[in-house]
C-alpha cells in the first residue's frame, strides 16, 4: 500500500483490517466477539458501506454494494468468505488457530455453508438501520 493509499484509507500496510457488513446483527456480533478476544490489537476494522470500507472494496476490484462477505485484507493480499473467516481465526491465536483444519474441506463446500449463512443473516439475525458506532475504547480500531 503506498503512502497516498495509507492516507485515503487510514490503513498502514502491516494492519489487517475487517470489512464486514455494519447494518448487519451477526457481523456486529463477530466483530464485537473480535475486540474482545484480539489482545494483540492486530485486526483494524471498517464497514464495508464506510468510505474507508468502499475505499478498499474499490481498491481491490471488488463490488461496492450487495455484500455478501467478511473481507480481510492483510498486507496487500484479500481474503473473503470462508478464506476470511479462516484467516481471521488464525489471527487471533490459540485456541481460534485451531480452525485452520477448516482448511481441509474443499473451498467450494465452505463457501456454499458460507454462502447459506451470509443469504440468511438478516431473516435470522436482523439488521440495523445503521450501520454500528463503536465505543470509545476501541474507536481507535475502525477506520
Amino acid at each position: 500500500m503506498t503512502a497516498e493509499t495509507e492516507a485515503e484509507t487510514g490503513v498502514a500496510s502491516d494492519e489487517a483490517v475487517v470489512l464486514f457488513d455494519g447494518v448487519c446483527n451477526l457481523c456486529n456480533g463477530l466483530v464485537s466477539f473480535l475486540i474482545r478476544r484480539d489482545s494483540d490489537r492486530r485486526l483494524q476494522f471498517a464497514a464495508l458501506q464506510s468510505d474507508a470500507g468502499q475505499e478498499l472494496l474499490t481498491r481491490h476490484g471488488l463490488p461496492t454494494e450487495g455484500f455478501d462477505s467478511v473481507v480481510l485484507v492483510e498486507e496487500g493480499q484479500l481474503y473473503t468468505k470462508s478464506d476470511a473467516a479462516l484467516r481471521v481465526a488464525e489471527l487471533l491465536g490459540w485456541p481460534y488457530r485451531a480452525a485452520r483444519v477448516g482448511r481441509c474441506i474443499p473451498r467450494g463446500l465452505r463457501d456454499s455453508l458460507y454462502d447459506i449463512v451470509a443469504d440468511n443473516r438478516y431473516e435470522w439475525f436482523g439488521r440495523k438501520d445503521q450501520c454500528m458506532v463503536p465505543h470509545e475504547d476501541v474507536s481507535d480500531r475502525f477506520l
